[in-house]
């Protein structure tokens, strides 16, 4: 029989209430950023991670900097401890595999749930086949903005990067840190509201509406699916009360997405 994850973290070091503030000011707003970004600069054309394999590092290395900064701030402030954002590595092989588990069952839970709406609005004549098509076509997630395509199929270093650099640290470890550390920021400062599992839970579905607003720059679609897909990290997250499983299946999950790109886009 599996044992019980362990409870909710609780810091027992005294924090003024003013050091919490600062640190969710400084941690929950993180993601606008990229859609402020990607909002002034709609009509480029150029992709974000574009001009070969260098370029891609210097860019990575930048907002891994910031956001280094900000988060290494955030948590001297709060005096946040490892185990309040849930990194604890033991049982990592076991992580490892719930994570892969976990990212092919959110893409086949997507997948599934989007066609079985597709496939009744058809069948009831609310919309046509033609129509669901269009619609996808036309509210795709603008991925050329993000990635370079043609240095995905050309290029192996920047492939071979962006599956691992790009998908498992820029992508799974920053973004599931900045949710874990979400997270912590509102346990420590309202424990009554979001110190139980449920709160946190709750805690999950408004952190992740920010992080699906943070890929506005890809369209609204992208906005919808990404936040989905960060409730169900979200909630992985708490329920194993580790970080490590939500970012083994985020990196998987980018990982597989790039891998498919080219193809799919052809």
């Amino acid at each position: 029989m599996e044992a019980q994850p362990p409870p909710l973290p609780v810091s027992v070091l005294p924090v003024q209430r003013w050091r919490l503030w600062l640190h969710l000011l400084l941690v929950v707003p993180y993601p606008l950023i990229a859609a402020f970004a990607g909002g002034a600069d709609k009509e480029a054309k150029r992709s974000a991670l574009t001009g070969g394999w260098k370029s891609l590092l210097i860019v990575c290395g930048i907002e891994l900097m910031v956001f280094s900064t900000i988060l290494g701030l955030a948590v001297w402030l709060s005096r946040t401890t490892r185990d309040d954002l849930m990194l604890r590595s033991r049982g990592m092989g076991r992580f490892i595999v719930q994570g892969m588990g976990y990212s092919l069952a959110i893409r086949f839970g997507i997948g599934l749930v989007m066609g079985l709406v597709a496939a009744v609005l058809i069948l009831l004549g609310v919309v046509t086949q033609e129509a669901i098509e269009q619609f996808v076509n036309s509210n795709r997630p603008d991925v050329e903005k993000l990635v370079d395509v043609k240095a995905l199929k050309n290029d192996p270093i920047y492939f071979w990067l962006t599956l691992t650099f790009v998908s498992f640290v820029v992508a799974g470890l920053r973004e599931e840190l900045w949710r874990s550390a979400s997270l912590t920021g509102l346990r420590k400062l309202w424990p009554q509201w979001f110190g139980s599992t449920q709160g946190q839970l709750v805690g999950v579905v408004l952190t992740s509406l920010l992080f699906g607003i943070g890929h506005l720059g890809q369209g609204w679609f992208a906005v919808g699916v990404t936040a989905v897909i960060g409730i169900a990290l979200g909630t992985i997250m708490v329920l194993h009360r580790s970080a490590w499983p939500a970012i083994i299946a985020h990196g998987a999950f980018d990982a597989a997405s790039f891998a498919l790109l080219p193809l799919v886009l052809k």
